[in-house]
């Protein structure tokens, strides 16, 4: 995939663009790329990212890390 263009921080981001945006963020977060991954590509925050993605009616992933269930407790 083609590298994501960088946005400046607090541009609006609206119409043709905003709908472009959301079809390659959806496609790369699909194929796998973190939400984290995907604001440090394009210099936006993790919250915008994230509701782009809800707007494009992305089912987002659930957190990674630790498990903790199924530990033994002493």
């Amino acid at each position: 995939m083609a590298e994501l263009t960088r946005l400046p921080k607090g541009a609006r981001v609206s119409g043709g663009a905003r709908e472009a945006l959301q079809t390659e963020l959806r496609d790369r977060y699909q194929s796998g790329t973190s939400i984290r991954t995907l604001a440090d590509a394009t210099g936006r925050s993790y919250g915008f990212i994230r509701a782009l993605l809800t707007e494009a009616g992305v089912t987002l992933r659930g957190r990674g890390g630790a498990n903790r269930r199924g530990r033994l407790s002493h």
